[in-house]
């Protein structure tokens, strides 16, 4: 399983960070999942999120660009895509992964990767969070999100 070894995340009062979460539509119940651990996340961490919908996957990175400029703290992406019998499936995890560093690096934020990328349909449902899931992505990417906006804070004095 891919979420041995994860390392615990105490919650703690973020509720000075400014957060938000942008997410594919693509495989409603797999985003329905990732978007409720992501909620729950800010809820342990006594934060609010600002929720913003893209298309799929390959928009994260310029939505989270733009809320990057906005002044958020912490960008959350969220977004699944399943392995077909076609190259898609390489082309839009490389862009969201590529995107997304980028966003990170050129804009000094904290961003949370949320983005399962699956063999299969069972996968991305065994990662998202739901009744009877072995992990919680939405959850995880959200809390690494906010401990590295700290984190970023405490480094730079702000």
């Amino acid at each position: 399983m891919s979420g041995e070894g994860a390392a615990a995340v105490e919650p703690f009062d973020a509720s000075g960070l400014r957060v938000a979460v942008v997410a594919a539509s693509w495989h409603t119940v797999v985003m329905d999942g990732l978007l409720a651990g992501a909620a729950r996340a800010c809820a342990d961490h006594r934060v609010e999120a600002t929720v913003v919908r893209v298309p799929g996957t390959f928009e994260l990175p310029v939505v989270a660009s733009a809320l990057a400029q906005q002044g958020y703290d912490a960008v959350v992406a969220l977004g699944v895509v399943i392995r077909g019998g076609t190259p898609h499936f390489d082309y839009v995890c490389s862009a969201a992964t590529d995107g997304l560093t980028r966003v990170a690096l050129d804009h000094t934020v904290a961003v949370g990767f949320g983005v399962l990328t699956c063999d299969t349909d069972e996968q991305a449902l065994d990662r998202a969070g739901l009744e009877g899931s072995h992990e919680d992505k939405g959850y995880e990417a959200t809390a690494a999100a906010l401990a590295t906006a700290r984190t970023l804070r405490e480094v730079s004095g702000r």
